[in-house]
């Protein structure tokens, strides 16, 4: 039997046993990341050094590509480290600290979004109060509670799983430290206490998610009431990003929460994987890019002044 205290570290399986599918999924997260890696990174530094994008959605959309940048960046790097050198060993340490990060990032993304949908409602539904209620420490304030969230979450998560004994081999079929696959190798039934943690973040989630949608049912209605098409274009214009950033994560994770969890996953239970590890940090900066105006307006902008320096 090994336990919290003893056990070593783990083996992360990863994609397949043959190296050139091994090869091919490291080409592809590589791509991946640099896309995500670009993407955000060009929304911060825009976002930050262009004054006419300082209101506060723009203050919240800054922190959630350094979170996508920080949440892809604690499974995709290892992963490809673990291709390259065809060895897939995890330390214990490493596996908790990993753990710890991947929830962290997940429930303080989730909360982000909930508050970056409540500065759309204010935006578009109290419009004239709007540089009231949001002022500079409702912001500082909104991004504190969402760090403390992600924190908290993190804690909870990371303590209940590795508070469990682990018996038998240390293999996990999957590229990082996946909690359902650790719980697969504890003891008995002992995981019971992490299935009431995860009972309660997904409780915590769920509340999130309906807040969000009422929060959309009320600006949808507002909207439909604007008397001009281009007041109601502008105003969709500023809350379609975000809403399709929300359904690409929620709908993700939610999916792979619902599939059936086989014995021996399979390719295709790694891909799943993928669409809410990855696919949202690096989806979410082209979504923000490409159905925002003013942002495309801007990073066109600055792509010809580099252009022409």
């Amino acid at each position: 039997m090994a336990n919290f205290t003893t056990m070593s570290g783990f083996l992360l399986m990863g994609f397949s046993g043959k190296p050139e599918i091994e090869m091919l999924f490291a080409a592809l997260f590589l791509v991946l990341y640099i896309v995500a890696l670009v993407g955000n990174i060009l929304i911060i530094t825009t976002t930050s050094m262009d004054h006419s994008l300082s209101s506060p959605m723009y203050f919240f959309l800054k922190h959630l590509s350094f979170l996508d940048l920080c949440y892809i960046s604690v499974t995709v790097p290892r992963s490809i480290c673990n291709s390259l050198m065809h060895n897939g060993y995890i330390s214990l340490w490493e596996c908790i600290l990993q753990c710890f990060a991947f929830t962290l990032c997940g429930c303080a993304e989730m909360a982000l979004l909930t508050v970056m949908s409540y500065d759309r409602y204010v935006a578009i539904c109290l419009p004239l109060r709007y540089e009231v209620i949001m002022d500079i420490s409702t912001c500082v304030h909104g991004l504190l509670a969402v760090w403390a969230s992600g924190i908290l979450g993190g804690v909870m998560h990371t303590a209940a799983t590795f508070s469990i004994h682990f018996c038998g081999a240390n293999i996990i079929h999957q590229f990082f430290c996946d909690v359902p696959q650790l719980l697969k190798l504890s003891c008995s039934n002992e995981y019971v206490g992490e299935l009431g943690v995860s009972g309660f973040l997904s409780l915590v989630a769920f509340v999130c998610f309906i807040s969000i949608g009422v929060t959309y049912m009320h600006i949808f209605s507002t909207v439909q009431r604007i008397p001009s098409a281009e007041g109601r274009a502008r105003a969709f214009s500023t809350c379609l990003p975000h809403l399709s950033v929300v359904i690409l994560f929620i709908s993700t994770s939610v999916f792979d929460f619902l599939k059936p969890h086989s014995e021996s996953p399979t390719v295709s239970d790694f891909l799943l994987t993928v669409f809410y590890t990855v696919l949202p940090p690096t989806l979410n900066p082209i979504i923000y890019s490409l159905r925002n105006k003013a942002m495309k307006i801007i990073i066109g902008r600055s792509y010809v002044l580099y252009l022409f320096k």
